[in-house]
């Protein structure tokens, strides 16, 4: 662990390797798991507005589920989070044959609004977890995400670089100039 600005960082995302492999994992972390994705509180606003858009993407069990629990909820540990399809699938959730896709990001990948998808969507496989005087960025390893990680050894794209855009999007542009700093210089010390 290392300390940026105010983050404490794994090395982790900086010493393992992952690409998304959708053909091999069909968007499991979009389907698994027991609670919806991660939000912060103007995550929530945004949805609330960008829904009546994001509506026409969506798949009607994911509608009804939206429609019945509203756009986020409160989950069991308090956190905000995406609603669920009976307690399984993100409600946002659509398919491409038998691979899960966000229906924000299709919407947002058309044009239609200028939000791209939660920030927790978009840095996975990494998840920050805020506290009061620090965030803590770490590296979130599931079984699922083998294919992922065997790709990212194959074409050697550390973690970090994997999900450069959702850094910079979540913590900046110099943060993440420094967090390539010291991974280079941790490159130098092996």
């Amino acid at each position: 662990m290392f300390q940026l600005g105010k983050t404490i960082v794994s090395e982790d995302i900086l010493e393992k390797d992952f690409v998304c492999n959708l053909s091999a994992c069909h968007g499991a972390c979009c389907v698994d798991g027991d609670a919806g994705a991660p939000l912060t509180k103007d995550e929530t606003k945004i949805l609330e507005e960008i829904y009546p858009k994001v509506k026409p993407f969506l798949r009607k069990e994911g509608i009804a589920a939206i429609e019945r629990l509203g756009t986020w909820v409160v989950g069991t540990d308090q956190d905000l989070e995406t609603p669920l399809i009976d307690n399984k699938d993100c409600a946002y959730v659509i398919f491409d044959g038998k691979t899960a896709l966000c229906g924000i990001e299709q919407a947002y990948n058309q044009g239609i609004i200028d939000w791209k998808k939660p920030v927790s969507c978009h840095l996975y496989p990494i998840r920050v977890k805020d506290f009061t005087e620090f965030s803590a960025v770490n590296y979130d390893r599931w079984d699922i995400c083998n294919p992922a990680c065997s790709l990212g050894k194959e074409l050697e794209v550390p973690v970090y670089k994997f999900v450069k855009e959702a850094l910079i999007r979540k913590f900046g542009e110099d943060w993440y100039a420094e967090l390539e700093k010291v991974a280079e210089d941790l490159k130098k010390e092996k």
